[in-house]
């Protein structure tokens, strides 16, 4: 495994970023790995490198730049806590649907430039708050996204004008996956049945499944309610989704 850090320009500024290589010599599919609000940390170092030993070539961008480098949070990130919600929201403002298409495009094409990245098709996934982020993806660049994924996302299918599932139309020609949290209350019952019917109603390939027992960021090594055996399923699914597409 090698891993190489990388400054990214785009429209909106630069960024930082992580670029891992598999071992072995020769050109692999590259793959965009959005991290959850909580930004590149060794969690989803950890992530990214497990997916890049599955033969990918993984970019792993701090996509709130825009607001601050690494490391995102310099005191304890903890829920409900005044100053931490004062950092999510500062994180998160910047990234309006137009902020993140653009800089999903200039990911891409960083990623294309790469010597060891073969031509063709590409995938992304995102975690949390950045899984309506993969969707903007698909939908940005659908020349070179072949399939994205999305875990435990928050806000896909909303009441608002400018809700991600809006954008489910002819651009968006990747294959989609979306594993959903039990009981989240970024996600619940009625906005999965929202965006599961946005997705018949586009027609393209796709799967929608509620991860039984699995709580909000039960991907995430680092997170409270990290399930393993649910974490190994969703890995298990995102490395068939783009076994079977890049």
């Amino acid at each position: 495994m090698t891993e190489q850090k990388v400054q990214i320009s785009t429209a909106g500024g630069t960024t930082e970023a992580v670029i891992y290589f598999p071992e072995k010599a020769g050109r692999w599919p590259g793959v965009i790995h959005y991290t959850d609000i909580g930004g590149i940390r060794a969690s989803h170092e950890e992530m990214a490198r497990r997916l890049s030993a599955e033969g990918y070539v993984v970019l792993m961008p701090n996509v709130f730049y825009r607001t601050r480098g690494l490391p995102l949070f310099d005191f304890p990130l903890k829920l409900g806590e005044e100053r931490t919600t004062r950092r999510l929201a500062e994180l998160s403002t910047p990234l309006t649907a137009e902020a993140i298409t653009c800089d999903a495009s200039d990911y891409v094409d960083f990623l294309a430039r790469q010597a060891s990245v073969k031509p063709g098709a590409m995938g992304v996934v995102g975690y949390c708050f950045t899984g309506k982020m993969a969707l903007y993806t698909a939908f940005s660049r659908p020349d070179r996204i072949a399939a994205a994924a999305s875990f435990h996302a928050g806000g896909l299918a909303t009441d608002a004008p400018n809700s991600p599932h809006l954008i489910l139309g002819p651009s968006i020609t990747a294959r989609l996956y979306f594993g959903h949290a039990v009981n989240d209350k970024g996600m619940p019952a009625e906005a999965i049945e929202r965006l599961n019917y946005a997705l018949d109603a586009w027609g393209g390939a796709y799967e929608s499944e509620i991860y039984e027992g699995a709580y909000h960021s039960w991907t995430v090594p680092d997170s409270p309610v990290y399930n393993q055996p649910r974490a190994d399923r969703a890995f298990e699914k995102l490395t068939s989704l783009f076994a079977e597409t890049l």
